[in-house]
């Protein structure tokens, strides 16, 4: 082989190279929100969200193999069998043997990613058997959540609307001098991923989640869950989660909605039963007015009512002819 060729050790270093980065991409342990720098999807904190971290991986892992695969021969093809090494292309035009090949394993595989992408898709569908309903209304450019039902109870008047919260505002504002680095909670930076009331939900519940708009086109999506749904007018989109750690999960408004599209957050707080029905409770209540009081008996007159003098009208005396 001249020079100018590839070895065959520089190829095989190549592809180890490629499945390594591509197995650190797979393999790579995210946390519940995504972090900068993160190149996989995150694992998620709900009972479904590992399903859709699977198919990613799982359709990913393909492309690359394949990309290995077609690049690598293509490449081989172009420096190995190149002309200046006196290289002389075959003149077969067809294979029989070799268009069966490659046209019943990329249908292999696009069977058995359909048969994974359904059933994912059927058991996100299914909320039967949930045990609480949120409704989630977007608007331009906040969100509106409406408890309707928990543990088979109906939910009277417990509802807020969530909106980018102060500090972010404030400082998002043009030539406000603030420092985008400086808003945090904790030591997490939140800028423009903070709201001000956020949506409070229980662990180990399946909470089910009916989602429109009441403007234009939105899209709920908070990445720990596993799903994002269009929130669209006129028409009520479902989900379902079932958290299975305490915490705070962040995501954003997925569809552009207009100027501020990306000034409204979302922000999930998971907390234990315990603590959501106590939670609960207590807004309940703020929500319930107070009975009303009696109205006080009216006090009975002492003084005696003057009486009325009678007077007898007068009669008219007529002329007698």
């Amino acid at each position: 082989m001249t020079s100018g060729g590839i070895k065959p050790g520089s190829i095989k270093r190549a592809v180890a190279a490629s499945a390594l980065f591509a197995l650190t991409m797979f393999g790579g342990v995210a946390s519940a929100n995504p972090q900068p720098g993160q190149l996989n999807m995150t694992r998620g904190a709900s009972t479904w969200s590992p399903e859709a971290y699977f198919l990613n991986n799982v359709a990913l892992g393909v492309c690359v193999v394949i990309g290995i695969l077609v690049f690598g021969a293509m490449f081989i093809a172009m420096f190995r069998f190149r002309k200046s090494r006196g290289a002389v292309a075959e003149k077969w035009s067809h294979n029989t043997t070799l268009e069966i090949v490659w046209t019943t394993i990329p249908v292999i595989i696009l069977i058995v990613l359909a048969y994974l992408a359904t059933g994912g898709l059927r058991t996100f569908a299914d909320t039967t058997g949930s045990q609480m309903t949120v409704k989630v209304t977007g608007y331009q450019w906040k969100w509106r959540y409406d408890y309707v039902e928990y543990q088979g109870k109906a939910i009277e008047k417990v509802g807020f609307m969530s909106k980018l919260d102060r500090e972010s505002d404030e400082t998002r504002q043009l030539n406000s001098g603030l420092d985008p680095n400086a808003v945090k909670v904790g030591s997490e930076n939140t800028y423009l991923l903070n709201v001000d009331k956020p949506l409070v939900v229980p662990v180990g519940t399946k909470i089910r989640f009916v989602i429109t708009a009441g403007d234009v086109i939105h899209s709920w999506w908070v990445p720990a869950l596993g799903w994002k749904m269009d929130a669209i007018p006129g028409i009520v989109n479902a989900a379902w989660t079932n958290i299975t750690e305490p915490g705070t999960y962040r995501g954003q408004c997925a569809e552009l909605c207009g100027q501020d599209h990306g000034f409204m957050p979302i922000v999930v707080q998971a907390l234990p039963k315990a603590e959501f029905e106590k939670w609960l409770a207590e807004q309940e209540a703020a929500a319930t007015p107070p009975p009303a009081q009696p109205a006080a008996p009216a006090p009975a007159s002492t003084a005696a009512a003057p009486k009325t003098a009678a007077v007898d009208a007068p009669v008219s005396q007529g002329h007698q002819g």
